[in-house]
């Protein structure tokens, strides 16, 4: 049976093995940065989980919450020499907030705010790219390449146009690429509502990506290792949940005692925790 809503508010519980519970999922929505790859490289012990669940015909989605289209993050994973056959169900925040653009939701013409390697996003609608000034939303898909690490300058940068609405791809705050941390668009739609401007998310930990992803009588349970995003994504659609504990939030903690208090601190609750995905 499932885990119950009185199970998940008891004190969290290490998952030795995911062979353990398995059997009692349809369908694993499995986040990739912090889980499956660190940036840099695959995680072995999480491929293996992958390649168990395959074999014993579970649904696998991979829910991203990158600011690209889903075909460019396959292209990413097969370049880190995942298996093709894995990838049948990716979904990403770029590829639902790609659909909205297209259809002109925020209206016509846009400011694209991040690094130039996201364009991809909005490559069908490339000629409605305007300035700031002239823009009838913002485009944030991240950080620009020579501020990367200056919310200050987003402060700076934003404040005259807190009129706008802001379309936000990535609602992450930060990732770890390998041992380095990095601030994502998340960090940047903040600055943007600290500043009373109205910001759009796409992507995890919001609903609808989620119906991308699965149906409502399916039996799911949500992996990931971001507590604002992952889990409580999980907990807004009432599924189980595993908390990979060696991902974004490994600085926040010294020993696995702590990992309740962290939990209360992000106001989320998960059934297990794994330092790392294993079968």
């Amino acid at each position: 049976m499932a885990i119950t809503n009185k199970q998940r508010t008891s004190k969290l519980k290490e998952l030795n093995h995911l062979s353990d519970i398995y059997k009692n999922y349809e369908t694993f929505v499995i986040d990739l940065w912090g889980v499956i790859h660190n940036g840099v490289m695959l995680n072995p012990k999480a491929i293996e989980a992958i390649e168990q669940l395959k074999n014993n015909s579970k649904k696998i989605v991979f829910l991203s919450n990158a600011p690209r289209p889903s075909s460019k993050v396959i292209n990413f994973l097969l370049k880190m020499n995942m298996n093709k056959k894995y990838l049948s169900n990716v979904m990403t925040s770029g590829e639902a907030a790609m659909y909205a653009i297209n259809k002109n939701t925020f209206g016509k013409t846009f400011f694209h705010l991040g690094p130039s390697r996201d364009s991809s996003v909005f490559e069908k609608v490339k000629d409605n790219k305007a300035n700031l000034e002239n823009c009838d939303f913002i485009l944030c898909t991240g950080l620009f390449d020579e501020y990367e690490n200056d919310l200050e300058y987003y402060q700076n940068f934003l404040r005259r146009h807190v009129g706008k609405k802001l379309v936000c791809t990535n609602p992450d705050l930060t990732v770890h690429r390998g041992n380095i941390e990095e601030l994502c668009a998340g960090s940047v739609a903040k600055v943007f509502e600290e500043l009373g401007g109205e910001v759009v998310y796409y992507g995890k930990p919001h609903k609808d990506v989620y119906n991308l992803c699965f149906n409502s009588n399916e039996k799911v349970l949500a992996i990931g290792d971001n507590l604002r995003t992952d889990i409580k994504g999980a907990n807004n659609l009432n599924i189980d949940c595993i908390f990979i504990s060696d991902g974004v939030h490994r600085d926040e903690y010294k020993n696995t005692s702590e990992l309740d208090d962290l939990l209360k601190k992000y106001k989320v609750k998960a059934n297990f925790f794994q330092k790392e995905l294993k079968w």
